[in-house]
């Protein structure tokens, strides 16, 4: 197994690979770290893939691990949609990449997933991507513009000013609505789809993922094998191994099968 740490685009990476396999057309995952964590953080995830005959790339997200910055807590908070929106874009780059590095060709399969943060940002790129294959979504919403609108109530509600005017709320919102899936939820166009939450999730609401769950199963009435949904009564925040081995298994069987 290779671990390597690379700069693609000035984008931090860690590249999981078989060694036997390093320079082959195999199939491809962008996995996305969680808020306040780190790629290096997800490297079970990498490894579980990758002894599957996947290629793993573990992005680092703005302000995170590598890429840190003196802010404090408090601003990082702040600055939450703008590194959701920013690994979205950054996706479509290391898309590029893999390219540029003929790591890749046009019959490729591409998956994506992460937890938290990492999984908002992934509903994020199923919305703008079509490149994206298959899916694994662990403590995400597609929820973005209901999401950031009760983050910032629950915020004031605890008695924090929020130094944002309203006009740049707005333009959050707007720039929210574009890339938020439950408004959109026929860009899926029936791709895998995985998803895992913790029922007593208290920083990701359970209740919108599972919302969104039910709106899109007649979406895949046709093929419900492809849509996978795996609530865990007893977890918080926290992936349990039994979901984390199925969300990888989910993406090895759907890429593979390609």
């Amino acid at each position: 197994m290779i671990i390597r740490s690379e700069k693609w685009q000035e984008i931090p990476v860690l590249h999981i690979v078989e060694e036997s396999k390093e320079k082959e057309h195999i199939p491809v995952v962008l996995f996305f770290h969680g808020f306040t964590s780190a790629k290096e953080h997800n490297l079970h995830y990498a490894y579980n893939l990758a002894k599957q005959g996947i290629r793993v790339l573990l992005p680092e997200a703005k302000l995170h691990g590598e890429r840190s910055e003196s802010v404090d807590e408090f601003q990082l908070a702040l600055s939450f949609w703008d590194i959701v929106l920013t690994s979205i874009k950054e996706a479509d780059v290391l898309h590029d990449e893999l390219y540029e590095k003929q790591l890749i060709g046009d019959d490729t399969p591409i998956g994506m997933g992460g937890t938290s943060m990492g999984g908002i940002t992934t509903f994020g790129c199923l919305t703008n991507y079509d490149w994206i294959d298959a899916a694994s979504v662990m403590m995400g919403s597609p929820a973005f513009t209901r999401l950031a609108k009760g983050q910032i109530s629950y915020a004031e509600r605890g008695g924090k000013e929020i130094p944002v005017s309203q006009e740049e709320r707005e333009q959050l919102f707007a720039a929210l609505d574009q890339v938020d899936l439950s408004q959109n939820p026929g860009r899926l166009h029936q791709r895998p789809l995985f998803m895992w939450h913790g029922e007593q999730d208290t920083m990701v609401p359970f209740a919108l993922t599972k919302e969104f769950y039910e709106e899109i199963q007649e979406d895949y009435e046709d093929q419900p094998e492809l849509l996978k949904w795996m609530p865990n009564e007893q977890a918080g925040h926290a992936v349990s191994r039994p979901g984390m081995l199925a969300a990888v298994d989910w993406l090895a069987l759907h890429l593979r099968a390609r």
